[in-house]
Formats: structure tokens, C-alpha cells, sequence
């Protein structure tokens, strides 16, 4: 199995890539300022549970999928930063729940978990940090199969904790900032940043 050196290595890559600032960790940022802790936990339990898929499918046979047909790989990018800019327009738009209580409408929701999970196959930085992951830490011939699963295993277990400070960091700031005017522009920063993560990923 995988050495315990490695296994270290493996949960502090897996950390820094989940608590770092990318899609999923701004829109639970957005989450917990608009709708509150609570409700975005749908929304949090759905991203370990895509990269978890991610990591399946990767680890027995789409990565070597990417790798024939580079243009499906491409194809997957592109979709996703229209997806985030989208999303980004949602955010921007979306009003806060203590708003919606006062009598100003809104259609924002908080996301599901299902779509928290299917953004995961449109998420470009989920891509990259399951296929890193597949490819520095499993190991080779018959031990292969059993490195793919702990890989996914510690995905599943490092993940939530680390996105899920995020979701609380939003929830405080909107505890703290009952003014809606402000409420408003850190919604417009959030989405400016989150439209931003396109350009690092089509850069």
C-alpha cells in the first residue's frame, strides 16, 4: 500500500487543493452570505461527492479517455467556463434570504447537492486536481486498484472540512454585514471573482 510518507503527502495535496480559492470554494463563499450555513450544506456535501466520482472514473479509464481525444478534454474546459460564467451572473443577481423576508423577491436558490455534484464534471480546477492526484499517488500493478480507492477515500474525507470553511466565512460575513447595500457588492466582487477563475483557466 501506500507509504505513510506518501499518505502525508497525499492529505496535505488534497487539503491545499480543496481550502485554496477556485469555483466551488467562492460560490459556497456566496452560499453562506445569501442563504446562510444550513442551507448551503446540500451544496457542500454534493462537491466531495462529484470529485469522489471524478476520482472513479479517472482512476479506471476517463483519464486515458482524455489523453486519446484531447479535444473532448478541451471541449469539457470550455463548457465550464460558460457554466461558471453563468454562475457568476446568478451570484451577481442573487439577493440575500434576510432580503427575500422583507418582501424583495429573488429565484436564487442555493444549489442542490445534485447540482453540486454535476458542476464537479464542469469544474476545470476538479479536473486538475483529480488527475494530478491519480497520477502522483497511486501506485503501479496490483496494488494500482487499492491506491485509486484510498486516493478517492481521502478526497472524501479531507475535502468537506476544508470547503466547508468557506460556506462558514459566509455565513459570518452575513451575521456581520446586515446592510444590503453591502451585502449587494460583496456579491458583485464574488461574482467578479468567480468570472475571473475563467481566465486562469483559459490562460
Amino acid at each position: 500500500m501506500i507509504p505513510f510518507e506518501t499518505l502525508l503527502a497525499l492529505v496535505v495535496f488534497v487539503f491545499a487543493s480543496s481550502v485554496t480559492p477556485g469555483p466551488n470554494n467562492l460560490m459556497l463563499t456566496a452560499s453562506g452570505i445569501n442563504y446562510g450555513f444550513v442551507r448551503t450544506i446540500p451544496h457542500m456535501l454534493g462537491i466531495p461527492g462529484g470529485v469522489m466520482l471524478l476520482c472513479l472514473l479517472v482512476a479506471f479509464g476517463l483519464g486515458a479517455i482524455f489523453n486519446s481525444y484531447p479535444l473532448l478534454q478541451e471541449t469539457l474546459k470550455w463548457l465550464g467556463c460558460a457554466y461558471l460564467l453563468y454562475l457568476s451572473w446568478c451570484i451577481a443577481r442573487a439577493t440575500p434570504i434576510a432580503n427575500q423576508a422583507e418582501g424583495v423577491s429573488s429565484e436564487s436558490k442555493p444549489f442542490t447537492f445534485l447540482q453540486s455534484v454535476s458542476f464537479q464534471f464542469v469544474n476545470p480546477k476538479a479536473w486538475v486536481m483529480v488527475i494530478s492526484a491519480m497520477s502522483s499517488f497511486t501506485l503501479t500493478g496490483e496494488d494500482y486498484v487499492a491506491s485509486a480507492l484510498l486516493v478517492t477515500l481521502v478526497f472524501a474525507i479531507v475535502n468537506l472540512p476544508s470547503i466547508s470553511l468557506w460556506a462558514g466565512f459566509g455565513s459570518v460575513l452575513r451575521k456581520l454585514m446586515t446592510d444590503p447595500r453591502k451585502l449587494r457588492v460583496i456579491n458583485l466582487a464574488l461574482a467578479g471573482l468567480t468570472a475571473g477563475s475563467v481566465l486562469l483557466i483559459i490562460g
